[in-house]
């Protein structure tokens, strides 16, 4: 039994989201085509990325790393309403969206997917510049974080998968407080006589719609997410996570990034989640108290997808926390 996929419920518009689309006053200042495109050869393949906004700009870049593993940038293109003032960098990882799609096992390593931003970094000139990135992203973000590279500006850690063990204590937490008919059915759908797949699936997207994403998608998102030549994604997703949020069976299962914590560069480090978050604040806000001189910032209203459910909260915090940090 296959559960209703996580890239399935976020790749077109939410039906049945809970909140209105905040995404609409800002629908304008979303830049869909790129000033630059670029397939950049990194381990295993090339990757597709993107730019809006003069590189050569006084402001640092900011690059952000999308969710998954297997998501791609699409999500992130409310990012682009900041190209005006800074140059906005986004990529799709391998075996993701527009990129090379070899899915070959040998890449699925934490350590080679932190790699492609060095190698982005490297072939697009960036001598200093903002890191981020959301849910895997995030874990993206304090792995890299955790190399300490001089040329970081500032690192944005998004609702991050930190550790496995922590993500499914979480969820487990939040299963418990939906109906007991959804749970009930959740349990079911994990045995080896299931309901039929559509109960599995109603009963995942009670789950997403409180936790993963309370809005709908900015008007053309999806339409953009469509003309992505392949979808290699779902099949990342699977082997590299599990069939949803809530189940981790794949390659990351044992994953464990809290070392890293200790090593990031506290003052320059912002965590962010939302209200709702699938990354549940009290978590998120732990895992920040252990930063020395990190900062942590609850975006009220949103669940985990916050540049669909507050686009324009969360930029304005990044705007804010950018700026503070600009200068070396």
């Amino acid at each position: 039994m296959t559960l209703l996929g996580r890239r399935a419920f976020l790749g077109g518009l939410a039906a049945g989201a809970v909140t209105l689309p905040a995404w609409a006053r800002m629908r304008d200042e979303i830049r869909f085509k790129p000033d630059l495109e670029r397939m950049i050869p990194v381990e295993g393949g090339s990757v597709y990325v993107r730019v809006n906004g003069d590189l050569k700009g006084p402001r640092p870049p900011i690059i952000y790393a999308h969710g998954g593993p297997g998501g791609d940038h699409s999500g992130l293109l409310p990012l682009t309403a900041l190209a005006g003032e800074r140059a906005v960098i986004l990529w799709d990882q391998l075996d993701s969206g527009r990129s090379d799609a070899p899915l070959d096992q040998k890449n699925w390593r934490v350590g080679r997917f932190v790699d492609e931003i060095e190698r982005i970094r490297d072939a697009l000139g960036i001598t200093r510049w903002h890191v981020g990135g959301g849910s895997w992203g995030g874990t993206l973000a304090i792995e890299y974080g955790a190399r300490r590279r001089p040329d970081t500006a500032s690192l944005i850690v998004q609702s991050p998968l930190v550790s496995t063990k922590s993500w499914i204590a979480d969820a487990n937490l939040l299963r418990a407080q939906m109906p007991a008919a959804v749970r009930t059915t959740l349990e079911k759908c994990d045995t080896a006589a299931p309901p039929p797949e559509a109960a599995c699936d109603a009963a995942t997207w009670d789950f997403y719609r409180r936790y993963v994403i309370r809005s709908k998608r900015a008007e053309g998102i999806a339409e953009y997410r469509a003309q992505a030549p392949r979808d290699a994604g779902d099949t990342l997703y699977n082997r590299m996570w599990g069939k949803a949020e809530f189940v981790s069976t794949g390659t990351l299962r044992d994953y464990d990034g809290e070392p890293l914590l200790k090593k990031l560069d506290g003052p320059r480090t912002l965590f962010v989640c939302g209200e709702y978050d699938e990354a549940r604040p009290e978590t998120v806000s732990r895992f920040a108290a252990r930063v020395p001189g990190a900062t942590f910032r609850e975006i009220a209203g949103s669940a985990h997808s916050i540049l669909s459910d507050q686009p324009e909260a969360y930029l304005a915090l990044l705007r804010g926390w950018m700026a503070r940090h600009d200068a070396i």
